[in-house]
Order: C-alpha cells, then sequence, then structure tokens
C-alpha cells in the first residue's frame, strides 16, 4: 500500500507519521511520500518522519519529493493538508476583517473565504494530477475550508471525503468524562464542516443510549470551559456546538478580543520555528511534546480510520465525514458538502439519517450552505462581484458596508494568489 501527503512538509505532519507508526496493523503501509514544494522544510520533517518509524520498528519506506506528479504516482490514497500561502497569508486572514469590525479567522468569514479562494484551484490541480496517475485513487482532503474544498472535489468528479479532527476530538474527550473506551462512544454530530452541533452522545452505538443529558449535568462547566462558552448558554441548548460557533453566538465579543492579542497566525509561525529546529536534531525520534499545542488532535487516529476504511483493509465502519448530502439534511440540495456520521467503505461515505433538525440549526446550516455555493463559485470563476456576493451572504458579515470594504481588503491582500485579479 503506497499513500502520498502533500504538504508533507507541514510542522504538524509527525503527528501524522506517529499514527501512522502506532496504527500499522489497522493500515499496513509498505510506502509513504511527503510531498511539498518547500525542500528545506521537507529534509527536516522527512528525517524526523524516518526516524519515528525506524523506533516504532515500522517496515514502510519514507521518501520525500517536491514533485508532485512523482510522489502520487501509483499511490492509493492521497492526504492533502496543504496551506496555499502559509502562515504569512493565514496572518492576513486573522488580521484585516478586524479592521471592518468583522471575525478575523482563517476558515469561517472573510479569512475563511480568501482561504478558499487560494485553495480552490490549487486543490483542484493536484487532484487532477492524482487521477492522471491513478483513477482509482481516494483523495482524503484535511484541507481548510474542508467543506468547500471537499465540495469542489466532488463536482469535479474525483473519489474525495473531507475529514476534520472536530468529532473525534469530542469523542475522546466524552471517552474520558464517561470513563469508557473512545471506541464506545458516538455521536449524533450534525451540520457542516465548522459548523455542527452533537445532538446526542450515544454508548455502544449509533443506537445506544443517549448519555448527552448525563454529561451536561455531570460535566458542563468543563465542556463549556473547552468551548469558551457560558455554561448557560450550553444548558439552554441542551447540545453541544462546536467551538467554531463561537464566532456565531459571541461575534461582537470574539472580534473585541481578537483586536487586544497577536493573531493565533503568529503563534503558530514561532511554533513552527521552535518545532523545525527540535526536527533537525538527529537524536529526536519521537513527536516533542509542544506539537500538541499546535492544533489538530487526534487527526492521525482518524485519518488512519478512514483510509483503512476507503482502501478495504477495515476501519470503522461508521465515521464523521464531509461528503455529499444526498438528501440527508432535506432542506438543502443534494450536492451540499455536509460533516454527519456515515457509513465508510470501499465505495465511499454514505451519510446515516439524521432526525429533523431544530430550526434553530436548520435555519444557520442553510444560510451557511447558502454562503458555501457563491463562495466555490468565487473560487472556481473569479471576479470582484462574485466576492462581494460571497461575503454579503455570510451570516457573520451580511451588511453592504462591510461587505464592500472587505472585499477590497481580501482582493488586495491576495492578488497574488488570484489569477483573475
Amino acid at each position: 500500500m503506497k499513500l502520498a501527503v502533500v504538504g508533507g512538509g507541514s510542522t504538524y505532519t509527525p503527528e501524522l507519521i506517529d499514527g501512522f507508526a502506532r496504527l500499522r496493523d489497522t493500515l499496513p503501509i509498505e510506502e509513504l511520500v511527503l510531498v511539498d514544494p518547500a525542500a528545506d522544510r521537507l529534509d527536516l520533517v522527512g528525517g524526523l518522519a524516518r526516524r519515528i518509524f525506524a523506533k516504532q520498528d515500522h517496515a514502510g519506506r519514507i521518501t520525500t519529493t517536491t514533485d508532485i506528479d512523482a510522489g502520487v504516482a501509483d499511490a492509493d490514497a492521497v492526504l492533502l493538508q496543504l496551506r496555499v500561502g502559509g502562515q504569512a497569508a493565514r496572518n492576513k486572514d486573522e488580521t484585516w476583517p478586524l479592521e471592518c469590525g468583522c471575525v478575523g479567522q482563517e476558515t469561517t468569514g472573510a479569512g475563511g473565504l480568501a482561504k478558499a479562494l487560494r485553495t480552490v484551484p490549487v486543490v483542484l490541480d493536484i487532484a487532477e494530477r492524482v487521477r492522471r496517475a491513478n483513477p482509482d485513487a481516494w483523495i482524503i482532503d484535511f484541507t481548510n475550508p474542508v467543506g468547500i474544498v471537499t465540495r469542489a472535489l466532488l463536482q469535479a468528479g474525483h473519489k474525495a471525503v473531507g475529514l476534520c479532527n472536530v468529532a473525534i476530538g469530542f469523542q475522546r474527550k466524552f471517552a474520558r468524562l464517561l470513563d469508557v473506551n473512545p471506541s464506545e462512544v458516538h455521536l449524533d454530530h450534525v451540520g457542516l464542516n465548522h459548523l455542527t452541533w452533537e445532538l446526542g452522545v450515544r454508548l455502544g452505538g449509533p443506537d445506544g443510549e443517549n448519555v448527552l443529558p448525563k454529561l451536561l449535568a455531570e460535566h458542563g462547566d468543563a465542556i463549556a470551559d473547552d468551548l469558551r462558552m457560558d455554561r448557560q448558554i450550553v444548558d439552554r441548548l441542551g447540545v453541544v456546538p462546536s467551538y467554531y460557533l463561537r464566532y456565531f453566538y459571541a461575534h461582537d465579543e470574539v472580534v473585541r478580543e481578537l483586536g487586544t492579542k497577536p493573531s493565533r497566525a503568529a503563534e503558530v509561525a514561532a511554533m513552527e520555528k521552535e518545532l523545525l529546529a527540535m526536527y533537525g536534531d538527529p537524536t529526536l525520534d519521537e513527536k516533542p511534546e509542544l506539537l500538541a499545542k499546535r492544533g489538530g488532535a487526534f487527526y492521525s487516529e482518524a485519518a488512519v480510520d478512514l483510509a483503512a476504511s476507503l482502501l478495504g483493509n477495515g476501519g470503522s465502519p461508521v465515521q464523521v465525514v464531509n461528503t455529499y448530502n444526498n438528501g440527508t439534511l432535506p432542506f438543502l440540495p443534494d450536492d451540499a458538502v455536509i460533516e454527519v456520521q456515515a457509513r465508510v467503505g470501499h465505495d465511499g461515505a454514505t451519510p446515516l439519517a439524521v432526525p429533523a433538525l431544530d430550526p434553530l440549526y436548520a435555519g444557520l446550516i442553510a444560510n451557511v450552505t447558502a454562503y458555501e455555493d457563491l463562495a466555490l463559485e468565487a473560487a472556481l470563476r473569479g471576479g470582484r462581484d462574485r466576492v462581494f456576493k460571497a461575503l454579503l451572504a455570510h451570516p457573520l458579515i451580511g451588511q453592504y458596508e462591510y461587505a464592500e470594504g472587505l472585499t477590497d481588503r481580501l482582493i488586495a491582500h491576495n492578488r497574488e494568489h488570484l489569477a483573475w485579479a
């Protein structure tokens, strides 16, 4: 089995490598190729990756290349974890929206749109290369904004499934609170990527006992603290929202907060510099503790599980993924990409049935899906007017004056990445 990781020079890759090494029985990799245009980072990450495999007695071969075509040749699955423009572009995404009084964040709002515009054309080019190399290869997209990127891939006819670590993070957290094995915890996880709610927490399987009321009663303070939301809000909802919902439920508070501290991108950039220095140490043969602060907890476990299922090598039969709606949420078009529990196998992902949603959730999902329609159109076809319409449609923006100012700023800060600008 051959896997390729595009964006393999990321400082987060050792987390993925550690998972591949530990879970070799679930996903028996014979060859792993790390692909990245940044040769200097690739050398450091690749060296540590080989040492991790060696320490854990993994017999798989790890190679590195800056050539995408060479890297994906004959790959059974390709994982995408790239960041067009790097942390410098992310830093802009998190700062210029604040000038208009809007949230600056890399996956939602104006910053999320900027990332989508930069990313979709690049991902589609990579996917075409994968298809030419091996039409049967699966593409696992971990590149944000996952929902929009996965939709672009699926609409172009690629064998793709989107993946996010929010659900597995909740699963592991709830398992600790309940003192059970994570495999016993199943989530009624519903929504769009980075716009989800845990409507239930079930023990033993998708039809098991719902222990969410017990969790909220006994551990509500801890859950609310992790979300950075008031306990009262979580109790009134009676569900557990993704922490990304804070941008919607406490928008003005978040904007004020973001204006008083360095961007997350600046923090990550400093962390990456330190991590790369560690990776250059030839005695380091495990992922450093600092990596846990980088974000993306449990990504490796989720990636291994999904790849194993898609490649017919076992894996959990039910997983939370991003895939076509196909009638699951009846108020959305079939080709909307949703994030829900799905049955996953070598034929792809099929969402499980979802109960009728409260309008409180369905309304916001429908609104953001409409924005994502316009965002993808802007990413595929370009043009200032399409960017403006996408921004105006986003519920975190929604005002003509804001959309105008944000459109000008988005184009100005991303011109080098926009072929049409």
